[in-house]
């Protein structure tokens, strides 16, 4: 390979009047025929080695489109570093030494962007779509910069755009979706949310715009279920170019998140690869030994996973997440007293880790503890009053504790908060069905509970179903009913279930109502 020479006075000049036809005053000002480096006082070892290579071969790098490239690699690897003023610097002389490389200005697209400068953003993405017209990503960004901007009907254009291309594009549906209901177009935005879900359904960015549409439409049942499921998990979108930036930089960082990426597009071997990378740069680090684990055990490998997530653990005994994945491993292993163990720990650690706080409760309640429980459950409702999983469990606790009048208002408080989780009122008709306690049971309102239930048969409903006629002294339709049920449970292989449903069944046959709503092994 040719080794680059310095740029000649006569290059630079070149360079500046190519560039400012497209780029804005402020913009041109910024360019500079040299890339000074940032002050890596702060970096690790890794990248500060890398950088500072990589800046001496700008230094000392040729005209034209080898000081491109030159220019434009440095500014690379300062955007993955996050020197965005820096990197700006670089890669403004890249694309001004080599205006046909769209890398440039399409990674200036994306620094504008973290800057949350949307017109700056629009205009590189604008600037790389006119060197690749049909280049999905860059129309899926230049989308988003219009999106961000205000500007719907050219949102709308390079979205549509981006579809032509590639007509499944999910991450084309879902900008669609937003410039719809910011249109007012409730029923279309609906629908393209839905279709965002349908086809990604752990994008639960879209849950909170999708409500918006519902609310817009006044469906405000639905509105409220997908406001509960709202999170940040995004829309998947294949990206080469990003994909070689999250890799540009050796740093244990830059590794990891390139794994999570993986991760999240249940790319599992690839992201093992990831932190491998990331635990070769940074030994020391407990957090990619514990995401190493994480693939490892979904990978197949349960052994591997548990030396993972106990490095981790010496790495950092604090490390809470670690503490609960463990848990997680040894609870599908069966050791559920380990498991428990290491669930205590995460909740020490770490008291507002919910997710570990509820599968705590769990536990505790399904090991005669439901007592212990209750508080684990009111803990996770007042951190997070919208996970339903506590409320249940809850009332499932007071169940076992025989507390049925308590239960029961947990139950229709959980229906309030929930409306579309068909859990709470059928849990609930179970209890005014089959109550021990004669101030609870109330056949009639279970039947209209069950009456008034969307949806078609199941096992759990029909077998509730039957508890509420054998209730209001209907004994021959509960027991034929019953009967449909053991059989479907037996088809199933539902073992847990075959005991209390045998049970049932002969009362029914007996003309008694049931007085247990669940049986002790069915007990979710």
């Amino acid at each position: 390979m040719t080794r680059p020479r310095a740029p000649a006075a006569l290059a630079v000049a070149g360079w500046l009047a190519s560039f400012a036809q497209a780029v804005p005053a402020q913009e041109e000002a910024t360019v500079a025929p040299a890339c000074a480096l940032p002050d890596l006082s702060g970096a690790a070892a890794s990248v500060r080695d890398q950088l500072e290579a990589r800046h001496a071969a700008a230094t000392f790098g040729a005209g034209g489109e080898d000081a491109g490239a030159a220019y434009g690699e440095l500014g690379t690897l300062l955007l993955a570093a996050e020197y965005l003023e820096a990197a700006e610097t670089c890669l403004l002389a890249a694309r001004a030494a080599a205006p046909a490389e769209r890398r440039w200005p399409y990674y200036l697209g994306h620094l504008y962007k973290d800057r949350a400068d949307h017109a700056a953003s629009a205009r590189a993405f604008e600037a790389a779509r006119a060197l690749a017209p049909d280049d999905v990503p860059t129309l899926v960004w230049l989308g988003e910069a219009h999106l961000a901007q205000g500007r719907p009907a050219a949102a709308e254009s390079a979205f549509e755009w981006a579809r032509a291309q590639e007509p499944g594009l999910v991450a084309a549906l879902w900008g669609l979706g937003r410039v719809a209901l910011g249109q007012g177009n409730y029923g279309r935005a609906a629908e393209r949310l839905e279709g965002v879900l349908a086809a990604e359904p752990e994008a639960s960015v879209a849950e909170y715009p999708l409500a918006m549409a519902y609310r817009g439409l006044g469906d405000l049942d639905r509105a409220r279920a997908h406001l509960a499921r709202r999170g940040d998990r995004e829309v998947v979108l294949a990206d080469p170019l990003m994909r070689e930036l999250g890799t540009a930089l050796r740093s244990a960082s830059a590794y990891e998140s390139s794994g999570v990426r993986a991760l999240e597009r249940e790319e599992w071997g690839a992201a093992a690869g990831y932190f491998r990378e990331a635990i070769a740069v940074a030994p020391d680090d407990p957090s990619p030994r514990h995401r190493l684990g994480t693939a490892l055990f979904v990978l197949g490998d349960p052994q591997a996973a548990q030396e993972q997530f106990q490095a981790a653990i010496r790495l950092s005994p604090s490390f809470a997440q670690a503490h609960f994945s463990l848990g997680v491993l040894m609870a599908s292993a069966g050791r559920f007293d380990a498991a428990l163990a290491r669930f205590t720990a995460a909740v020490r650690h770490d008291p507002a880790h919910v997710e570990a706080r509820l599968v705590l409760a769990d536990m505790l309640r399904h090991s005669g503890r439901a007592r212990d429980a209750l508080a684990h459950y009111a803990r996770v409702a007042r951190l997070d009053p919208g996970v339903a999983e506590a409320q249940f469990g809850r009332a499932l606790a007071l169940v076992q504790l025989g507390r049925y009048g308590e239960a029961l208002d947990a139950l229709d408080a959980g229906a309030r908060a929930h409306p579309a989780d068909a859990l709470f009122p059928l849990a609930a008709a179970r209890l005014l069905a089959a109550a021990p306690d004669d101030r609870v049971r109330d056949g009639p309102r279970a039947l209209a509970l069950l009456d008034a239930l969307p949806g078609g048969s199941s096992i759990e409903r029909d077998e509730v179903q039957a508890m509420v006629l054998a209730e209001v002294g209907r004994y021959e339709e509960a027991a034929a009913l019953q009967r449909r049920v053991l059989d479907a449970a037996r088809a199933a292989g539902r073992e847990e279930l075959l005991d209390g449903m045998a049970d049932n069944l002969a009362l029914y046959e007996s003309r008694q109502p049931s007085r247990t709503p669940w049986a002790e092994r069915a007990m979710p």
